[in-house]
């Protein structure tokens, strides 16, 4: 029986060429670089539980962050990071928090988070002030992909359009380019079960024409 080509073989394939694509696939993650608190909003001088939250999005613990006017970096591979992640153009709604365990939590700031506030790439690098709260310094190299120098680009100017359609025609090539290897092997398998066949009828055939040589030499008695 004739079986299809293993989809597994052409998925594997397509996701092989399409982490080549420039920043199709590319991480659009948020790591925190650098912060500093200048003020605590606990009544009794206890250490801080501090938080970075976007809206709709769970809580991200800064643990280490225990003392105001104290500078803390980070590498931005801490089992925290990253802090989150921003698809496309759109913005969020985020901000650095401090938990209360009596009361709402308090607020050091909440602001828009967006991509095109980041430096171009590759620094990627976004600073964050609020008087008398905090200062934090942010990475994102993919965030900011336009051209060093130049003003953000926005979804419709034409360097965009251009490498949008670049991207695309990709896709297209790669889409094509597996259908092609999955059709391949669906033809050469029919292929194989067409000659499978064949050498099964010609072998039937010669079995055939020995019962006929036989009854004709009288070598056995014809039904």
């Amino acid at each position: 029986m004739l079986s299809m080509p293993n989809p597994g073989i052409a998925t594997i394939l397509l996701l092989f060429v399409l982490q080549w694509l420039p920043g199709t696939l590319a991480s659009r993650n948020v790591t925190l670089e650098s912060i500093e608190i200048f003020r605590t909003h606990e009544w009794f001088h206890g250490k801080p539980t501090i938080y970075f939250q976007c809206r709709g999005e769970n809580k991200t613990f800064l643990p280490d962050v225990k003392e105001k006017n104290n500078l803390y970096t980070f590498r931005g591979e801490e089992s925290w990071q990253p802090l989150t992640a921003l698809p496309g153009r759109k913005c969020k709604r985020c901000g650095f928090y401090e938990e209360d365990k009596l009361t709402s939590d308090d607020t050091f700031d909440e602001w828009e988070f967006c991509p095109d506030q980041f430096s171009p790439a590759p620094e990627g690098r976004y600073k964050h002030h609020k008087n008398k709260e905090f200062n934090a310094t942010f990475l994102c190299p993919e965030c900011n992909d336009s051209d060093s120098g130049s003003d953000p680009e926005s979804p419709s100017s034409p360097n965009s359009n251009k490498r949008g359609k670049t991207k695309l025609g990709i896709v297209i090539f790669c889409l094509s380019f597996v259908a092609i290897i999955a059709m391949a092997v669906f033809l050469y398998k029919l292929w194989q079960k067409k000659k499978r066949e064949e050498q099964a009828a010609r072998f039937l055939k010669l079995f055939e024409d020995d019962d006929d040589l036989e009854v004709e030499l009288g070598l056995r008695d014809e039904l």
